[in-house]
């Protein structure tokens, strides 16, 4: 089963949901839409014993309307296509490209899931998830959408690729304040798995990220770096502060495995580095300042990078 790669990373490495999960949130979302069309029935009878019949008729029509159609439609609007059936199985409704759904998302499903589902008891979207090599029912087809698996075990966590050592610092005075946490972790699992991608498709996920960053930043990408490397320059700053943060204003670690060049450590592997050349080397690069007082000889290069010649 191939994993599902989406256009706005919202569901990086999930995977779409067959039929016997669907099937279990279908039936959990069915009782308890069926509970409540019960308390509403009973509430109906109990309150409209002086009307006519035409208006009871026209008081069970809308309540089946409101209930059973409406309910599941406001549901998965409201939650971005997790109704409670599908947050018990991990589950979730996205967009063919990936990204969260919308109304009218919602709204075609709950139409088409009316006749796949009610009508039909279920059989003409079980027959249409079979069929499907995705496993999209009638309603997911005409609506452009997918039910994934948002629990998917991973054997691994892979480490975000360090940026380029000619980027490193190159975004210190970028505003990150307005970037929310789940673009952070959509660059970050695009970051880890942008090495497995098609290069097509990698390119262009990394645009759409970029500016997706850039427009929550305030500030353009630049034209001439490529998007993938200002997505890693970026995510590494953002790692620089919260060390600092972390070890306070003043604090300036030495060199540790991390971030090229900035002498933060993180969990990220770094670059291949060159052994750091004797003092007397031609090819030497030139002493970089550091926090501290120099130890001479006896200690490494103070930035932990050394520069390719």
């Amino acid at each position: 089963m191939d994993e599902l790669v989406t256009g706005d990373a919202v569901v990086l490495g999930l995977r779409p949901a067959r039929l016997p999960s669907r099937a279990l949130a279908t039936a959990i979302d069915l009782a308890v839409a069926g509970a409540a069309y019960l308390a509403v029935s009973v509430g109906i009878v109990l309150s409209a014993g002086s009307l006519d019949e035409a208006a009871v008729a026209a008081l069970a029509v809308a309540s089946f309307l409101l209930v059973l159609v409406g309910g599941p439609i406001a549901v998965e609007t409201l939650s971005h296509g997790r109704s409670l059936g599908k947050m018990a199985c991990g589950l979730r409704v996205v967009r063919d490209d990936g990204g969260p759904i919308r109304f009218r998302h919602a709204l075609v499903r709950g139409a088409m899931g009316v006749v796949e589902i009610l009508f039909s008891v279920g059989v003409v979207a079980s027959v249409a998830s079979l069929v499907s090599a995705r496993g999209r029912r009638i309603g997911d087809v005409f609506a452009g959408t997918l039910v994934v698996r948002e629990r998917v075990p991973t054997p691994h966590t892979a480490a975000v690729p360090p940026p380029p050592p000619w980027l490193v610092g190159r975004f210190a005075e970028l505003d990150l304040s307005a970037v929310p946490d789940d673009l952070w972790l959509a660059i970050r699992q695009y970051l880890t798995r942008m090495g497995q991608l098609d290069p097509g498709v990698s390119r262009s996920m990394a645009e759409r990220l970029a500016g997706d960053l850039a427009a929550r930043t305030g500030a353009p990408a630049p034209l001439e770096v490529p998007a993938g490397a200002y997505l890693a320059a970026v995510v590494s700053e953002r790692q620089a502060r919260d060390a600092r943060r972390a070890f306070g204003p003043g604090a300036r670690p030495g060199p540790a495995p991390g971030v090229p060049g900035t002498g933060v450590g993180s969990p990220v592997a770094p670059l291949p580095q060159p052994a750091a050349p004797s003092a007397g080397s031609p090819s030497a690069p030139s002493p970089v300042p550091s926090a501290g007082p120099a130890d001479g000889a006896s200690s490494p290069a103070a930035t932990g990078f050394a520069p390719p010649a």
